[in-house]
C-alpha cells in the first residue's frame, strides 16, 4: 500500500476545486440561470421544480462565497435582491463551453 504525503489541498487540481464549488444541489442550474441576466430570488423557486426555500438560499450563499455569484441589492420600490455571474463567474463560462465538444 502506498502512502500519499500531500495534504488533500495540495493534491486537488484547479478542475476539481471549480466542480467541487459548483456541485451540490441547485448549484448547477443557478449557475446556468444566472447566464442570461440578474436573477431574483423568488424568480430562481419558480424556475427549479422542487426547490425549497432553504436548499436555494444555501447553494446561493455558498456560491456568494466562492466569488461565483454577486449579491446587489437594488434600491428600488420594492426593494429586492439580484445575483449575477461575478467575473469569476463569467470566466467558468469559457471552461464548461470548451468542455462541450467532449460531450459531442
Amino acid at each position: 500500500m502506498t502512502t500519499n504525503n500531500f495534504s488533500q489541498d495540495e493534491a486537488s487540481c484547479p478542475a476539481e476545486n471549480i466542480l467541487k464549488q459548483l456541485s451540490g444541489k441547485w448549484k448547477p442550474q443557478i449557475f446556468r440561470l444566472a447566464l442570461d441576466g440578474p436573477v431574483r430570488f423568488n424568480s430562481l423557486l419558480r424556475q427549479l421544480p422542487g426547490s425549497n426555500k432553504q436548499s436555494v438560499a444555501t447553494a446561493l450563499k455558498e456560491m456568494e462565497e466562492a466569488n461565483i455569484l454577486v449579491k446587489t441589492v437594488v434600491q428600488e420600490k420594492p426593494l429586492h435582491i439580484e445575483y449575477t455571474l461575478s467575473e469569476r463567474g463569467l470566466a467558468m463560462v469559457a471552461v464548461f463551453k470548451s468542455m462541450e465538444g467532449f460531450l459531442s
